[in-house]
């Protein structure tokens, strides 16, 4: 895991966010924590499933 992007991509997201806090639009994110979770919780079963190795090609798996 590269450090260096991990802290560009907060800084990014903390701009961002800033910037639409300052010109007053919603952010384009859940602005509550269960949304944010879920947000995480999406990641992290990625991330399991990948690290599994498991796949399924869902579109051989219809017959395409």
């Amino acid at each position: 895991m590269n450090i260096q992007l991990i802290v560009l991509g907060l800084l990014t997201g903390a701009l961002t966010g800033a910037f639409f806090a300052l010109v007053d639009v919603p952010i384009p994110a859940p602005p509550e924590l269960p949304g944010l979770m879920g947000i995480v919780g999406i990641y992290l079963g990625y991330r399991l499933v990948e690290l599994s190795g498991a796949s399924l090609d869902a579109l051989e798996s219809i017959g395409l």
